[in-house]
């Protein structure tokens, strides 16, 4: 998983993250271009938390409170461009790729790649409680050095 984008100023990193947001109908402030930037300007995947999205973004120059690339991720997660993956349940990460897909967590990195989904298989899964259906299933692999 690429780092972020390192020139997400750039005339073609602006008009990627613009489509990007154009596909999901969600309107393009100046804030969710520069964010989109960061995150496909260069056409590759990530992984990000908000802090290091905030991070990278204060970088560029781009005015933007923590709290506003919060909100930004839940929206574009709730549009359907990125999804959320929970690492011990107090750390989100954000994953650009959308398909199901499962993860290594670097425990010692503390940090989310993918993993090879063609490896895993899951044979059985307990049946959902009466009134209820199984949406997803989030794999996390914990990974830790020898």
């Amino acid at each position: 998983m690429a780092q972020l984008n390192e020139n997400p100023n750039n005339p073609d990193a602006i008009e990627r993250g613009s489509r990007w947001l154009s596909k999901a109908g969600l309107r393009p402030t100046r804030q969710r271009v520069s964010l989109a930037s960061l995150l496909i300007g260069d056409g590759n995947n990530r992984h990000v938390t908000a802090e290091t999205l905030y991070a990278a973004s204060c970088a560029t120059g781009e005015k933007v409170s923590l709290a506003t690339v919060y909100n930004t991720l839940r929206a574009f997660c709730d549009a359907g461009l990125m999804q959320e993956v929970m690492v011990d349940g107090t750390k989100s990460y954000f994953d650009t790729r959308v398909d199901d897909h499962p993860h290594f967590f670097w425990e010692d990195e503390h940090r989310l790649s993918d993993a090879p989904a063609g490896e895993l298989e899951i044979t059985k899964l307990p049946k959902a409680p009466e009134g209820a259906e199984i949406s997803k299933i989030d794999v996390v692999i914990r990974l830790r050095r020898i």
